[in-house]
């Protein structure tokens, strides 16, 4: 449906419902510097242009640093991006796999932007999970992982939020 072009390695789209519109994230990585961006649409026929929602910082700009966008929206000024820079696998030939899991949280009370080079505004810290995805189940939050170093099926935690 969109692209950010050829070798932008466009991928992992994440769909968040807020305001009467679907807020489209997802990564990418021209020019080999990885980046979250974000498309909006109300009818999944018309999107917007692309923003940068969230690049650099702490989780650097290499082609990897903003894998597997997920948002979490808790109130409606109060939202978290999760973005993975490793899996934790040290397979030797696949950057993204190197080191230990690794995922950078951000928070934001607008959900278009997560920082570009702003840690110092919005980042809050880092979990040694890859790929997080958080569930809202009966009252319960969950976080969703990867299986940690073999990356071979989905582990499953009770999540609290809690106030700092």
């Amino acid at each position: 449906m969109f692209s950010e072009g050829p070798a932008a390695n466009t991928r992992d789209i994440m769909l968040l419902a807020h305001g009467g519109k679907w807020y489209a994230y997802y990564t990418c990585h021209p020019n080999n510097q990885g980046m979250d961006c974000l498309r909006t649409t109300s009818d999944f026929q018309t999107w917007t242009d692309s923003t940068v929602v969230a690049f650099g910082g702490q989780a650097t700009t290499g082609p990897y640093s903003a894998e597997c966008p997920h948002v979490v929206k808790l109130t409606d000024h109060d939202f978290y991006l999760f973005r993975t820079q490793s899996y934790g696998n040290p397979e030797k030939g696949d950057i993204r796999k190197r080191g230990p899991a690794k995922t950078s949280i951000y928070h934001s009370t607008n959900p278009t932007i997560f920082g570009i080079n702003q840690d110092d505004r919005y980042f809050v810290g880092t979990l040694p999970v890859a790929a997080p995805e958080i569930i809202l189940h009966e009252g319960q939050y969950y976080l969703a992982a990867l299986n940690e170093g073999a990356l071979n099926g989905i582990r499953l935690a009770k999540l609290k939020w809690t106030k700092p």
